[in-house]
């Protein structure tokens, strides 16, 4: 039985609208992209089918949003057979988004929708039309990658993850090297599901960084308490940073050292 075939009876008998729900759930086999109580927002998400696994992978407790310029029919994991027929009933409810992300109304219905925390994840399975001349082609898909980067730097949390795919090629190089420039990381993964004839991958970016400081930076700093390890606690524009050999109340110079999505560690130098 081909690959094709294989996911495409699966999605099938397990109600998922689309064999792409498998990349799905493979990539957040091999990148733990969910935890229960997740906000995600899916890209690009008709038909539907990573908007479900989305929901089963957060809970009930989580939050999904889809956001497509085609209209997705609603999501229900109680019918009663069918292609809806999916979930065991601790899935996230979802909400859908009828436009275009790169209209300003479409980006505030987004934010009033996740909230003021952000959202944990940001995936996109969004693809270009295919003319069939390669190098368009993948150039169209650099863009829409490059777009919900954008997104995604607008309405992740701190720490938050993306998931963009696109088709290899030249420019695929600058892409990842942007994106990483933003996240602790950035792995190219090709999942199983994937056609054996598709040339697309996905740029998985964990952590994203927001931190107001680099490794290297040397600043002064007010020692605002010490943590259980002992280390003196500090803050830069609400950042945390971790600074051994210090004590509450001190004011010391200290040397960035390391940098992570939600805090960091720094060297005294005085």
């Amino acid at each position: 039985m081909s690959g094709k075939d294989e996911y495409y009876n699966r999605s099938k008998q397990e109600g998922y609208r689309s064999r792409a729900a498998y990349k799905l759930r493979q990539l957040d086999e091999t990148a733990s992209l969910f935890d229960r109580n997740d906000t995600v927002v899916d890209l690009g998400a008709a038909p539907g089918g990573w908007l479900q696994v989305a929901a089963e992978r957060v809970g009930a407790g989580g939050t999904v949003v889809g956001v497509d310029l085609q209209r997705i029919r609603d999501l229900d994991p109680d019918a009663d057979g069918g292609e809806d027929d999916w979930g065991d009933g601790d899935v996230a409810s979802v909400e859908t988004i009828r436009g275009d992300m790169t209209e300003a109304k479409t980006q505030d219905r987004l934010r009033e929708t996740i909230g003021d925390r952000g959202a944990d994840v940001v995936v996109s399975d969004m693809a270009p039309n295919m003319t069939g001349e390669y190098n368009l082609d993948h150039a169209r898909s650099v863009h829409l990658a490059r777009q919900a980067f954008e997104v995604a730097l607008d309405l992740l949390a701190p720490g938050g993850d993306l998931v963009v795919k696109v088709f290899q090629g030249q420019d695929l190089e600058a892409l990842q090297d942007d994106i990483e420039a933003e996240f602790e990381y950035v792995r190219v993964v090709s999942p199983p599901a994937s056609r054996d004839s598709s040339s697309e991958v996905y740029l998985v970016a964990k952590g994203l960084m927001t931190a107001p400081v680099e490794a290297g930076d040397r600043v002064s700093v007010e020692i605002e308490d010490v943590g259980d390890e002992g280390d003196g606690i500090a803050t830069v524009d609400g950042y945390t940073l971790f600074v051994p050999g210090t004590e509450a109340g001190e004011t010391v110079e200290i040397v960035v050292d390391d940098v992570k999505p939600r805090f960091g560690f720094a060297e005294r130098v005085d």
